[in-house]
């Protein structure tokens, strides 16, 4: 089928930027490499939300596992007929999508929340930790004269503006891509049961077929 062939497709890829996700963020809690601002507890709220470590990682690979195997469901179907089962198949991987949806919008929306409001740090300003970008609403992102208000962790700015837009990024492709595969899920199994109606319509005759074709063939080939 096709719609398999996409969704093992859209499963690959949302694999791989599973993985990024997961990397970019374990990477939010290592400025520069430091280890000592995580154990401190001085880095940004929205770095403990996980949400490149659950939504954008955890939550996308269970539903990247389930489009990989429609393509291959060996699923014998109903009333004998194989397409029967994919089609459920193709159904079902709807609500799979759902929860990538649901993980996906997760890390987009706190990795733009955590670029508006900017890094948590030692303002040479305040002299003290605070969020001193936290009323410009991302103005800070184009005004480059203040980045130096951060005197640590160093380069905190743009260590979060790197990671966090990676982090958006990811996430509205994942979310994007989830998004087609309810398409792809609904339309896969609507013309899955539309095509075996057919099928039962051209072949009146078939009617009699055992509810589990599988295991009636096999036992048929064992006695000729």
């Amino acid at each position: 089928m096709c719609f398999g062939k996409c969704a093992r497709c859209i499963g690959y890829k949302l694999l791989i930027l599973a993985f990024f996700c997961i990397i970019a963020n374990i990477l939010l809690y290592f400025p520069n490499g430091e280890t000592r601002f995580a154990s401190e507890h001085r880095l940004s709220k929205y770095v403990a939300c996980l949400h490149g470590i659950i939504g954008g990682g955890i939550l996308i690979f269970l539903p990247a596992a389930v489009f990989i195997g429609l393509e291959h469901d060996n699923c014998c179907g109903c009333c004998g007929h194989e397409n029967c089962g994919k089609s459920c198949a193709m159904l079902s991987s709807v609500l799979a999508a759902i929860i990538g949806i649901l993980g996906s919008g997760y890390c987009f929306i706190i990795s733009a929340l955590g670029l508006s409001h900017g890094p948590y740090c030692l303002s040479a300003v305040e002299q003290n930790w605070v969020y001193p970008f936290t009323n410009s609403s991302g103005g800070y992102l184009l005004e480059h004269d203040r980045w130096s208000e951060c005197r640590e962790p160093r380069n905190i700015v743009e260590w979060n503006l790197t990671l966090f837009s990676i982090l958006l990024v990811l996430g509205g492709i994942e979310f994007i891509l989830c998004s087609i595969q309810v398409v792809n899920g609904f339309l896969g199994g609507i013309c899955g049961v539309c095509c075996n109606r057919e099928e039962v319509r051209s072949n009146p005759g078939e009617h009699s077929v055992p509810l589990f074709p599988c295991h009636g063939s096999s036992s048929e080939a064992q006695f000729q």
